[in-house]
């Protein structure tokens, strides 16, 4: 089984996200989509190039419980391919999974934490994605 085929998203906390998303704009060219500190990185599979796929990348605001723990200030996002089947191999290896995996229009999210708490968002984007 594949685990992880790669990274869905990349979120991190601002203490102004606007004006963080602005700056991003401003001298490294990301552009934001409809007006939010968010911004979105299209691609194609390597080894499917008629499948295309998308990395987001994302600010949030300091007071979000997105990420977990407080303390945490940023989370990474990984898209896998099975996420029923790794859910299953991870908790018997031992990894703390955090709840049960979550149904979305935008897919399938389950999240777990590294041995030194950092917290990962798991993804299976729909079929139609």
């Amino acid at each position: 089984m594949k685990r992880v085929t790669g990274i869905g998203g990349i979120f991190f906390k601002a203490n102004d996200p606007e004006a963080l998303g602005h700056w991003y704009n401003q001298h490294l060219g990301i552009e934001m989509e409809d007006e939010s500190p968010t911004s979105v990185f299209r691609w194609l599979e390597k080894d499917n190039p008629t499948v295309g796929g998308a990395t987001v990348w994302a600010l949030f605001p300091q007071a979000t419980q997105y990420f977990g723990d407080p303390g945490s200030g940023f989370m990474i996002n990984y898209r896998v391919d099975d996420l029923d089947a790794l859910v299953a191999a991870l908790r018997q290896e031992g990894v703390t999974v955090h709840g049960e995996i979550q149904e979305t229009e935008h897919g399938r999210f389950i999240w777990i934490s590294d041995p030194e708490g950092n917290r990962i968002e798991l993804w299976q984007a729909p079929d139609s994605y």
